[in-house]
């Protein structure tokens, strides 16, 4: 589902990451881990396409990134991939339930009773008329990680999805990503600095300092 062979990146003359390989199969939940500012929210934009690696290749579901110009990246995003930003990146002008619905409509396949099924999972259901002005940071997280797996995305990337969680509902958005993993056959790549959260994946990964990709 995902593969990686030799990804560099550096911003200037400072190095982030060098020389990433890695291989993610359909079915399969792994942790990346490292410290803060070391790259993995940089190495995550170079997998989507939302940024440029110097060096190696990107092969997602099959289509190698470097193939496609700005509209084929966009529209393999759009269909095959899930990406939950630490940022939220939620629309203010669209409701709970619009802004997760969002990828369905680009795809032309709306499906409100999914919606709101993604909703209830992630503990929410009742708030999809809200804006997002109304919610709490760790609501928007939720709204963010429900848009990210509505349309049953193949590749899932997601940037410290419980960090602005309780344990609780962390625990429990760890289950919806778990559940599209094993009974969609997805893959999911999680960064994420919380131990409890690296332990519900196949494997984990670290990305040290020198910019390695390490077990």
């Amino acid at each position: 589902m995902l593969q990686l062979d030799g990804l560099s990146k550096s911003f200037g003359e400072t190095p982030v990451f060098g020389a990433v390989s890695l291989r993610l199969a359909p079915g399969e939940f792994v942790a990346l881990l490292g410290e803060s500012g070391v790259g993995k929210s940089t190495l995550l934009n170079c997998i989507a396409g939302l940024e440029q690696a110097d060096s190696g290749r990107v092969v997602v579901a099959g289509q190698d990134l470097a193939g496609l110009d700005e509209a084929g990246r966009a529209h393999l995003r759009r269909g095959h991939l899930g990406f939950v930003f630490q940022a939220f990146h939620v629309l203010p002008h669209l409701t709970v339930a619009e802004n997760v619905a969002l990828p369905l409509l680009l795809l032309g396949r709306p499906d409100p009773a999914r919606v709101n099924q993604l909703l209830d999972a992630v503990g929410l259901a009742g708030l999809g008329g809200r804006l997002p002005a109304q919610l709490s940071g760790g609501q928007l997280q939720r709204v963010a990680i429900a848009r990210a797996v509505v349309h049953a995305p193949q590749l899932i990337l997601a940037d410290e999805p419980t960090g602005n969680l309780d344990p609780a509902t962390a625990e429990r958005v760890l289950g919806v990503l778990l559940a599209q993993v094993r009974e969609a056959g997805a893959a999911c790549l999680l960064v994420t600095h919380s131990a409890a959260a690296a332990a519900r994946t196949d494997r984990v990964l670290r990305l040290t300092p020198t910019g390695v990709l390490a077990p």
